[in-house]
Formats: C-alpha cells, structure tokens, sequence
C-alpha cells in the first residue's frame, strides 16, 4: 500500500511539473513548440512511471512503425497502464481517441488536449460522429492516434469484440492501420483495483495493414482481420 501511494505522489508531481511552461508557450501562442514539449514531457513521464514500479517492457516489432504520415495504432486494452506504455516505449508522437469520462479529471483533461487527443461521448450519437470525423481529419494531416476498439479494458486479459466501425476513421483517412498487442499489463494494475504491482510487459508491433491493399473487403473484414492479428498474438 505505502508503495502504491508513493507512486501516485509521484505521478501526480511529474504531470502538473510541465503545466506551467505549457501555459506560457500557448500564451505566446507558439503552437509547434508546445506540441513538442507536450509529447517529450508526456514520453519522459510514462516511462519513468513504468520503471518506477519496478516494471518491464519488452517491445517487438518497432520496424513495422511508419515514421511519417498519419498512422492509426488499434490496441487490445488490459489496463490503465496501456496508456503509458503506448506513450512511453512505442515511438512517434501519438494522442488517443478517449471516453469522454476521462475529461473530468483535471489533470488528465489537461494532457489530453495537450497531445491532441478526441473526445468521444459515448452517450452523444452526433458528437461521436463529430469526434470521428475530426480523428480522421487528423490522421490525413500526418497526425498518430491509438484506438482500443474494444471500448473497454478485459477482466481478465482476453481480447473482447472490436466495436463495430471503430477502425473506420482509419479507411476515411486512408492511413495504415498498424496492430498493437499488448501481454501482461493487466497485472500491474487489475480492472477493479487501485492497487500498483510490478509486471513483465510484453508489446508486440505487427506490420501494418492497408486496407487500400485489400479490394473488396468491407470495414468490418478489416476490423476483423486485425483483432485476429492481436488475438493471435495473445495465443488465443
């Protein structure tokens, strides 16, 4: 418990440490070098809050990553660790298509918009319309995001069904879809408890699929070639 404490006092202080210089640089109304800071604060933050619970991330596959142009990373999702480790230990600036739950956390909302997440409403048809439109707009602009299309972290690290049209935003903006495995995150931090532990992570990066690649199939063949991907990957 004491350790558990320990690491949100520290992850606390290191996520408001960069606020205030992301204050000044949008005060000066200097985009470019907020952004950068923004994303370089954010990898420099995940990774040690990773290490600093004794954690290790084994990351394969790091050639398939397009290091230019827009790139939609689809994730399975097992914990609120997820997070960090995508920020943290797989290359390129990213930002997240996210609940809009998470905007009623202060200093979470605050990062979100920092890396250029989008909001989804899940409650709200015609916002989340809007939000995956704007995601797309995004990704055409050479813009990364992470989706985890199962809408929700497993209980128990079995990769759930993809929702359906989550990967399309991908096709609208025709960018690569590029599969994100990620084994063992769930015993870090279990869905249902607060409770911090240490864990070897393995993230497994497949090479990218292009649905422009693959004439005739529909969203949801797309959809259900790459959760096969990621759950052939679990060993499922």
């Amino acid at each position: 418990m004491i350790k558990t404490l320990q690491w949100y006092a520290y992850l606390w202080f290191n996520m408001l440490k960069p606020r205030f210089r992301l204050v000044w640089l949008r005060m000066q109304n200097n985009i470019a070098e907020r952004d950068a800071c923004a994303h370089a604060a954010a990898r420099n933050w995940a990774r040690t809050a990773i290490t600093a619970n004794g954690s290790v991330i084994k990351v394969t596959g790091l050639e398939h990553i397009p290091m230019s142009g827009g790139v939609l990373f689809v994730s399975n999702h097992q914990s609120n660790f997820d997070i960090p480790i995508l920020i943290g230990f797989v290359p390129r600036d990213k930002g997240f298509v996210a609940k809009a739950e998470l905007m009623k956390v202060p200093v979470f909302s605050m990062w979100m918009k920092a890396l250029g997440c989008v909001i989804i409403n899940r409650s709200d048809a015609r916002q989340s319309l809007q939000a995956l439109n704007q995601a797309a707009v995004r990704l055409m602009e050479g813009h990364t995001l992470v989706i985890f299309p199962e809408g929700t972290r497993s209980s128990d690290g079995k990769l759930g069904r993809f929702k359906a049209g989550s990967l399309k935003l991908a096709l609208n903006a025709n960018v690569p879809i590029v599969p994100v495995t990620i084994k063992g995150s769930m015993n870090i931090m279990p869905k249902g408890t607060s409770l911090i532990r240490s864990a070897d992570v393995e993230v497994i990066i497949s090479a990218p699929v292009v649905a422009a690649q693959h004439p005739g199939k529909d969203i949801h063949a797309v959809t259900e070639m790459v959760r096969e991907i990621i759950r052939h990957n679990l060993g499922e």
